[in-house]
């Protein structure tokens, strides 16, 4: 397999932990994703955006919660077809629709130099952030260990993405001791790495 990314994507980092907690063999391709061509990365994503996911010669994946979810069939990571399979698609849809236009946005802004030029949508996103944080706090109120239950699941790895960041977007996220807690669970899990590397520093246009 080879997966196709940027060090410095949360969404990436998704299958980086997925990958090196299942003790899967990959190799690792990088993609300059500030480059507005990113040359070959048309023929594998339509729309050009990592992670891809390379299965086999010619056979790719692309979204970062169809590679969690491919990756973690037959696996602990992933319930069986039923209600607990049901709830981790639930949070998984919740980070895509909650906390990564909210949280992923607001950091990308925030660490590219774009806050002063886009006050109003940095807000915006920075609130939509905090509001779905609040919202996964509620989740986690009633004592489970794991945001879909009991059990460790890609649920969890696509929330601690962006969420175990936030700081950088502009929010502290260990301010609520459910996702303090939430975040040292995962982070103790087997196999567990953080590898999200710096962001590139942003040189604006003369």
């Amino acid at each position: 397999m080879k997966l196709y990314d940027h060090g410095a994507s949360a969404n990436c980092l998704k299958a980086r932990l997925l990958l090196a907690q299942l003790g899967l063999e990959y190799e690792r391709v990088p993609v300059d994703i500030f480059d507005r061509e990113r040359p070959g990365q048309l023929n594998r994503n339509p729309t050009k955006l990592v992670p891809v996911l390379e299965i086999e010669e010619g056979e790719f994946l692309a979204e970062s919660g169809a590679i969690l979810l491919y990756l973690a069939e037959g696996t602990p990571l992933l319930p069986e077809p039923g209600l607990a399979r049901a709830r981790v698609h639930q949070w998984l849809f919740f980070e895509q629709n909650q906390i990564e236009p909210g949280l992923a946005v607001a950091r990308f802004m925030a660490l590219r130099g774009l806050v002063n030029d886009h006050p109003q949508i940095y807000a915006n996103r920075l609130s939509q952030g905090r509001r779905a944080l609040s919202a996964m706090a509620r989740g986690l109120a009633d004592g489970r260990a794991f945001i879909a239950g009991e059990h460790y699941s890609v649920a969890d790895i696509a929330l601690y993405a962006y969420v175990h960041c936030a700081d950088e977007a502009g929010v502290n996220p260990r301010e609520d001791g459910l996702i303090s807690g939430w975040l040292d669970r995962v982070e103790g899990t087997p196999g567990f790495i953080n590898d999200l590397e710096p962001m590139p520093e942003h040189k604006k246009r003369r």
